[in-house]
């Protein structure tokens, strides 16, 4: 019988590997294949199996996935109910090597694939709950008084979260494993010591009944979790670091019970001079207690690679003061709405994002854009979440709430960013896979090697250096190389206002040669203003204002927004306007006052055939010579006069290109503005290479070209004209002064929205991509020169052996080791 089934859960081919091993364990069950893309498995088998079989046996492997028949439509939403991603809150938990891709678990524990404590993700919203201090039974979401003794609620504790709360538990169960591993070691080393005292105590039989009974708690508690997620791994085939640590520390324990038990079975190469049998206890407790302090010093390590997250919730407020007619009110922060005035007071955080309405203030803006001078705002300017006011008070009008405001966005990007996956760890992924089995085959060789050819005693020898060889493996140290330098990486970016949306923009921008950019908005400031509106005379002409004006106040162009607001500032009369129509690329086009009126470039008017005199065309040379922006108007077909605009170059603009210049980087500024103006800015800037004249389609031909000859090409942009280039470009970069849908087609934010944050991002990208490499190589390099020690290869050259209980701690620490490198990014500068 061959069956098809969907399946709903599965996010890489780890997680199809996992379903086809263990739905193989059933005896009917020949052949199992499973599409991540097609959600499906097809399953070939001897007899039927029922639908409910295959669910339990994939639940008991481990697999939280939903397999259902291909008509049963309510499985799918039933299954996103179940398993459902919270965003907010805790109680969610991921694995800390991705191992079945962004997959979340709903309970703490260890991972079904590698073993490995789950993590906690990290609230992504505050909530705080108020409390009485003279009645604690009384708990409010918000602010206010004590329905009982009216005293002022005052914010509660947060609560322990479960990442603290697995800490405390190890380091409870690391003491208690320590208490009774010493006794056993320091009993096993006084065998050292010539006329053993503690044998005129009791025979040595008597003291192994000691080490066995001191071995117990270690085994069957303190420690007993390694040895459930070695059966895991085993049961699942998911084979992992804990399955060598199961196997080794399993079978050197029960070899010492067997070796109490009956001594009888055993040869006389293992018995000692009294004629009882060696017992490995003390390897067994140290091995394992020595385990469990790398897991206690990975826990505490994870706590700080997750402290980018914790420190930017840190910035975001609870309450804010709601003004109303009655007076101000101190509210909950989930109880803003939009439209809604609050009041910020001098060294108050900014609850939301808005506009200030009454007052100005200066606002210190470091933990978003990691600037530290503060910025001065007046009424009309937008202040953001979780920024600092200074000493002045005002009034803002809310307009982002929620998960809507730049904070929580910063917040849920450095989130999913953290746990994504960088291409490099696909090489240590595909090791990891047989580097397990590899171990063991090789601890087998080992044991025979040693058993066959190595001195007297060869049993011992063998047996000792096989455990040896299982416990220094590590797995672990390859699988946390990249996800440790990418979470840490990506957090120390958002400090200094370089938001990345994945790992892969990290691992591309280290690979960038060429830098695309825009002008308007990312060279320049992005606010033009109008300098002045020219006749056929050169006179400044009210009349052509007041066309242009009524024209473009349906337009969203930047240059349009400045055309109408310089119209309201000479308080021009607004005429009936109709036919609008923009022309992308190019300007637009309208009936006002009964008559054909457009405003845009060259290409509009040769398109419409307008008429251009020579005299004009000479006026609108010589403005773009100077770097000024010039939009002809026509009127009825004949071009009247013409507008001219002038757009700031950014301070840190030339700086920025320079430096990128600098490290070899080639900067081509693409603009939709005419030949003569592009000239003049990229002069003031340096920049030999640019194109004017640019649609949408020509950059993002130009990014493909690029592309085509083995360029690694970054683009950045900010307005909605930038998005398909955005997009295109290996690593897109929009700038967050910009338009959501450039931000939404890039890979990385800058808040800030100037170049200078392209460098940053640039060295944040080469600095995280030489960490993993580090990391790589630490991994590597510790497993290629590890495990052959282990199994005796320096012994016939040096006499050097390596003790099971040595192997530990440096198995253990070989992971901590990564974490520590990685946790180096914390301190590196940007700029």
């Amino acid at each position: 019988m061959k069956h098809t089934y969907k399946i709903y859960g599965m996010t890489c081919n780890g997680c199809t590997n996992s379903v086809e091993n263990v739905l193989l364990n059933l005896k009917p069950i020949t052949k199992v294949t499973a599409h991540l893309k097609e959600e499906s498995v097809d399953i070939e088998m001897s007899s039927h199996v029922s639908i409910e079989k295959l669910q339990e046996t994939l639940l008991k492997g481990g697999l939280h996935y939903t397999i259902a028949m291909p008509d049963d439509d309510r499985a799918q939403s039933q299954h996103n109910h179940e398993h459902k991603k919270v965003e907010n809150g805790n109680g969610v938990f991921y694995c800390p090597m991705h191992c079945e891709g962004d997959k979340t678990y709903d309970q703490a524990g260890s991972c079904p694939v590698c073993g490995m404590d789950l993590l906690e993700q990290p609230s992504l919203q505050q909530s705080v709950q108020y409390t009485c201090p003279m009645h604690p039974e009384v708990v409010k979401d918000e602010p206010g008084a004590c329905p009982i003794c009216g005293m002022d609620l005052i914010p509660m504790e947060p609560s322990e979260s479960e990442e603290d709360k697995a800490y405390r538990s190890l380091l409870r169960k690391m003491w208690i494993s320590s208490i009774f591993t010493v006794p056993i070691f320091v009993l096993a080393m006084t065998d050292l010591i010539p006329n053993n005292p503690l044998l005129k105590l009791m025979p040595q039989s008597s003291w192994n009944w000691v080490q066995l009974v001191l071995s117990l708690p270690v085994v069957f508690y303190t420690c007993w979790m390694f040895f459930e997620r070695a059966w895991i791994s085993i049961k699942t085939m998911n084979l992992n670091m804990f399955t060598l640590i199961g196997i080794g520390t399993g079978v050197a324990w029960l070899f010492s019970i067997i070796a109490m038990f009956f001594p009888e079975v055993f040869p006389d190469q293992f018995k000692t001079e009294s004629g009882t049998v060696f017992v490995y206890f003390e390897a067994t407790t140290v091995i394992l207690t020595l385990v469990l302090l790398g897991q206690l010093l990975e826990a505490r390590a994870h706590s700080q690679t997750s402290g980018a997250i914790k420190e930017l919730l840190k910035l975001a407020p609870t309450e804010a003061t709601l003004v109303t007619p009655q007076g101000d009110q101190v509210i909950s922060i989930h109880k803003i709405k939009k439209g809604d005035l609050l009041r910020v007071k001098p060294g108050d955080k900014i609850p939301v994002d808005g506009t200030i309405k009454d007052g100005h203030s200066s606002i210190d803006e470091s933990m978003i854009t990691g600037e530290p001078i503060p910025v001065d705002k007046k009424d009309g300017d937008n202040v953001s979440s979780g920024t600092i006011n200074g000493t002045k008070s005002f009034v803002m009008v809310a307009e982002k709430v929620g998960s809507e405001t730049l904070l929580s966005q910063i917040i849920q990007m450095v989130n999913n960013a953290s746990r994504s996956k960088a291409p490099i760890q696909k090489l240590a992924d595909k090791i990891s896979k047989y580097f397990v089995p590899i171990v063991i085959i090789v601890a087998i060789v080992t044991y025979f090697v040693w058993r066959y050819f190595g001195p007297e005693p060869a049993m011992v020898f063998g047996f000792v250096n096989a455990i040896a060889v299982l416990i220094i493996a590590c797995p672990c140290a390859l699988g946390l190389a990249t996800p440790m330098s990418v979470m840490v990486g990506v957090g120390k970016g958002a400090q200094n206002g370089v938001l990345i949306k994945n790992a892969e923009a990290l691992e591309n921008l280290n690979k960038v040669d060429v830098l695309i950019t825009d002008k308007t908005g990312t060279i320049t400031e992005g606010k033009p203003s109008v300098e002045k509106i020219s006749n056929e005379s050169g006179a400044q002409d009210m009349q052509l204002l007041a066309y242009i004006y009524a024209l473009n106040q349906y337009s969203e162009h930047p240059l349009a927004e400045a055309i109408v607001k310089y119209a309201r500032e000479k308080n021009i009369q607004l005429l009936q306007s109709s036919d609008f129509e923009a022309i992308r690329g190019k300007g637009v086009v309208g009936v006002v006052d009964n008559k054909q009126v457009a405003t845009g470039n060259k290409k509009l008017m040769e398109q419409i055939n307008a008429q251009l005199s020579k005299e004009i065309d000479a006026m609108v040379i010589a403005e773009q010579e100077l770097g000024k922006t010039v939009s002809y108007i026509s009127i009825d077909g004949i071009v009247r006069g013409f507008v001219s605009i002038s757009d700031a170059i950014k301070e840190t603009s030339k700086e920025a290109i320079r430096l990128l210049q600098k490290r070899g980087i080639e900067v081509i500024m693409l603009t939709g503005d005419n030949a003569r103006t592009a000239k003049a800015v990229a002069d003031q800037l340096n920049l030999s290479s640019f194109k004017a004249e640019c649609l949408p389609e020509d950059k993002l031909k130009i990014i493909q070209d690029l592309q085509n000859q083995g360029k690694v090409v970054a683009m950045a942009g900010d307005g909605i004209n930038d998005a398909p280039a955005l997009a295109q470009s290996d690593v897109g970069i929009a700038m967050g002064t910009g338009t959501d849908v450039a931000i939404e087609s890039s890979e990385v934010t800058l808040v800030k929205g100037d170049l200078l944050g392209i460098v940053k991002a640039k060295n944040l990208g080469t600095e995280v991509m030489k960490n993993i490499k580090q990391n790589l190589f630490f991994a590597f390099i510790y497993n290629v020169l590890g495990v052959p020690v282990a199994a005796g290869l320096l012994y016939p050259f040096f006499g050097i052996l390596l003790s099971p209980m040595i192997a530990a701690a440096a198995m253990s620490f070989s992971s901590v080791s990564v974490i520590t490198n990685s946790l180096r990014l914390r301190n590196i500068s940007l700029k």
